[in-house]
């Protein structure tokens, strides 16, 4: 299931919901029954790899003691058979609403000790809130049980390319946050900047055998998790990570642990608190009693946070706090309260990673803060982001990356606002801006308009004032216009050379475009710039010659990704690819490697989609097709099977490369039709109104009722005689046609789907892997190739707004106006009107020249 089908799934769930539950509330039932669900499958998963069978279930009972305490030493749990979620959806119209309470409750009792931690109360919010679902037994019953239908089918196994628990949450609060009156910054970390963070961790931490990681402000969890899965991606053992988290508000704590125990994280790596982070420090010591035995100070690895932005705390006597010791946040504005304090719990190698408004670079009662921050060198890197790519606020945020120790007192200034694509309101960083962002601060790489690395003494030149535009200038270039040129023609030399990368590549093209015009001005000696460029001899080589370098791409893919799709390490092998592409694009010039990186990561959601589900279900899910569920008919949505649809390979693909005659058939026949249209609608056209307005074969609105055509064509009879008549003989003979074409296609259609399903099951293991090449590595080889083709255009189109941009001459537009304004007082010398007119239109000829 995609992200589409889940959102609209969740979405009707939610509408019919409405009357029972608070809009805001509904995310905390639905996660808390999909999480119910996860444990549920994933008990009878790790029974049945004990070789329990489908048979042995309903012995799962809570009076067997010796099978109670084997499946919690397995799982740190124990679900009875009757309480599994299965048997839920099995009970159908008999299910009630006690089923989940006794449920509910016997999870509780049957927790493992050494996984209270984990487990404990982390369905309290969905067992409070089930009276709410309904206003007696019979309501709330039937309300759980639309909610248990719904989300049967979510998918729990952890192999889809997002986070699923993450993305309900986040799509959950973004449709009611108006209803909730909160934003979702507050809670959830957009994937693309967890994505940047992990990034910038996992490069730190590379090589490092056990990790601790932490976030005191972890929402829904999924910063956490990215940031692990990166880590696990450069150091190949997701076990060696240990996760803290810490959350304020009860019901997204427990989300945290959800998420973190449904993304397979192992228990004992699980360590979550509810508690305030400003108030109340994460605990050295269990409780009092045993202080002295448990005292164990958190110090980790990475810090990463996405805290509520400015928000109030009490900032009373924390100067006494050993946190804050470089300065305590106003009390209006707790950002460096949090960043702080996560700086506070690094190890002296470690490396935090912290979301914040873009004020806390140069608000005026935080200033001593940023001083002793910067002073002690503690600031790498601080990236400006695009505005509105969170939901719900357009304030302006920065991702500031900081250091216990560091050498350097430079601090790397990224300005990534103007690096974004446009999603409906909210903006969101593309994979390519991430890895531009990246490569940035990992090399501490001055780029113009992007990035600079800013010396200690520059910053106190400016007071320790980091606002980003006082380092980084990423504004486009104002327009100017060479007075020169504009008066006399021509193009500037000045303006030429600021093209002067693509000279250097071309240097025979110059010669072919400008010759000189006298002055500091080049004439243009083309009208037909695209043809010139084409055809130079030195954009024909930078073509073929960026070809060659890629041409041994597709076997090398082929070898890495098709060949060895069993083992293929999904996480890694991305980054591996991406290597390549460097290394071989290294040499060439004008195309940008991160837009070849960027068609790289759009393939590699599909591929990687499909390796593991070869990885999960053998290559033969290659031969696999599925019935297509749901569809539409007459506009409406339809229940059952629609049809099938490979598993793996799309029946376009297949037909496209194994049943080509079979699908020329029919757009041969479609494409007869498309003329068959047009011609009924020359016929029409042909028709006037009298003729239209006289007969029945035509309606008002301009076409032919084919019940009354046929009558009048059958009137008509052998010899039509008028224009009018042989129109209507045509239009019959070809709505005839139209109606047997339509006819054969349909039958075809079927056949050919029927056809292309055996096909798809029947494929040879050589079928099999030209087809997942043709798929995987054709599209992408032609999106590389497509680039350079790019940059030909845009120089293309640069050239000619700049030969525009000088054609008219300041002379030739005093012309203009003067032929304007002398036909003008022509035209005023033929109007009449009475003595006052006159001498007004007199008087305004004598100013236009015209007398």
């Amino acid at each position: 299931m995609n992200k589409q089908q889940l959102a609209s799934k969740i979405w009707e769930s939610a509408n019919q919901m409405r009357s029972k539950i608070e809009a805001n509330e509904y995310k905390d039932y639905i996660l808390g029954f999909i999480f119910y669900k996860f444990l549920s499958e994933t008990e009878v998963a790790r029974l049945k790899a004990r070789d329990f069978a489908e048979e042995d279930l309903p012995s799962l009972v809570e009076d067997d003691e010796e099978t109670v305490e084997f499946v919690k030493g397995e799982c740190g749990y124990f679900i009875a058979y009757e309480n599994l979620f299965s048997t839920w959806v099995a009970k159908g119209g008999d299910f009630e609403i006690s089923n989940v309470r006794d449920a509910l409750s016997a999870f509780s009792r049957n927790i493992d000790p050494a996984r209270k931690h984990v487990f404990d109360g982390i369905f309290d919010t969905l067992q409070t809130g089930l009276s709410k679902l309904g206003t007696d037994t019979r309501s709330q019953s039937k309300a759980a049980r639309d909610l248990i239908y719904l989300i049967k089918d979510i998918p729990m196994d952890g192999r889809q390319d997002y986070d699923v628990l993450g993305f309900i949450y986040e799509y959950l609060i973004s449709n009611f946050a108006a209803n909730a009156g909160k934003k979702a910054g507050e809670f959830y970390t957009p994937h693309e900047v967890s994505m940047l963070m992990s990034e910038i961790v996992s490069w730190h931490l590379a090589g490092r055998e056990n990790i601790t990681i932490y976030d005191p402000t972890s929402g829904s969890g999924s910063l956490l998790i990215n940031i692990g899965k990166a880590v696990a991606r450069r150091n190949g053992d997701p076990d060696s990570i240990k996760y803290y988290a810490q959350e304020l508000k009860e019901n997204t704590y427990n989300l945290t642990r959800m998420n973190l125990v449904m993304r397979g994280i192992l228990p004992d790596n699980i360590v979550a608190r509810n508690g305030d982070t400003l108030e109340d420090d994460w605990p050295w010591f269990d409780s009092v009693e045993n202080k002295d035995e448990t005292y164990d100070p958190l110090f980790v690895d990475a810090v990463v946070s996405n805290p509520p932005y400015s928000q109030n705390w009490d900032s009373e006597d924390k100067e006494l706090d050993p946190r804050f010791k470089f300065g305590v946040a106003p009390e209006r504005r707790a950002d460096y309260a949090f960043l702080l304090h996560d700086l506070y719990h690094l190890r002296p190698d470690g490396i935090m990673c912290i979301v914040l408004p873009h004020g806390v670079l140069f608000r005026g009662d935080e200033g001593a803060i940023r001083k002793n921050l910067v002073e002690n060198r503690h600031i790498q890197a601080i990236i400006g982001l695009p505005g509105a790519i969170f939901f719900g606020t357009d304030i302006p945020t920065i991702v500031m990356v900081l250091r216990k120790q560091r050498e350097s007192s430079d601090v790397l200034v990224v300005d990534a606002s103007k690096h974004f694509v446009k999603e409906g309101k909210s903006k969101k960083l593309r994979a390519s801006d991430i890895r531009r962002i990246v490569d940035a601060v990992t090399t501490g790489a001055t780029v113009d308009k992007f990035s600079r690395l800013v010396t200690i003494d520059e910053i106190r030149a400016n007071d320790y004032n980091l606002n980003i535009p006082r380092y980084v200038d990423s504004s486009d270039a104002a327009e100017s216009w060479d007075v020169y040129a504009t008066m006399f023609g021509g193009i500037p030399k000045a303006e030429v050379d600021s093209l002067d990368c693509y000279w250097k590549v071309w240097p025979s093209l110059k010669a072919q475009l400008y010759i000189e015009g006298g002055g500091s001005c080049l004439a243009s000696v083309t009208d037909n710039v695209a043809a010139t460029v084409k055809a130079n001899v030195d954009v024909i080589s930078f073509l073929g010659g960026y070809r060659d370098t890629l041409a041994h791409l597709p076997a090398e893919l082929r070898k890495r990704l098709v060949d060895r799709a069993s083992q293929v390490d999904t996480l890694a092998e991305e980054d591996h690819i991406a290597e390549l592409l460097r290394d071989a694009l290294s040499g060439v010039a004008l195309v940008d490697g991160y837009d070849a990186y960027q068609a790289l990561d759009d393939a590699w959601t599909v591929i990687s989609g499909d390796l593991e589900v070869i990885q999960t279900e053998g290559k033969g899910a290659v031969r696999k097709v599925d019935p297509r569920m749901g569809g539409k008919k007459n506009g409406k949505d339809v229940e059952g099977q629609d049809g099938w649809a490979g598993r793996i390979l799309p029946f376009a693909l297949v037909q496209e490369h194994l049943l080509a005659e079979d699908v020329k058939k029919i757009t041969s026949r479609d494409s007869r039709l498309g003329e068959i249209s047009q011609e009924v609608d020359e016929i029409l056209e042909s028709f006037d109104e009298e003729d239209k307005g006289s007969s029945a074969a035509v309606n008002d609105k301009g076409s032919f009722v084919p019940a009354e055509l046929k009558k009048a064509v059958k009137a008509i009879g052998k010899h039509p005689e008028s224009d009018f008549e042989q129109g209507l003989v045509r239009a019959q003979i070809l709505l005839d046609e139209e109606k047997g074409l339509k006819k054969a296609n349909k039958e075809a259609r079927m056949a050919l789907e029927e056809t292309t399903k055996e096909v798809i099951e029947g494929l040879t293991d050589a079928q099999c892997d030209d087809l997942l090449a043709a798929k995987w590595i054709e599209p992408l080889q032609v999106e590389l190739l497509a680039l350079p083709e790019t940059v030909v255009s845009d120089f293309i189109a640069k050239v000619a707004a700049l030969n525009a941009k000088y054609a008219t001459t300041y002379s030739d537009v005093c012309n203009q106006i003067d032929d304007a304004e002398s036909q003008l007082a022509d035209m005023l010398g033929q109007l009449t009107g009475n003595e006052h007119d006159m001498a007004g239109i007199a008087e305004l000829r004598k100013l236009l020249g015209g007398e």
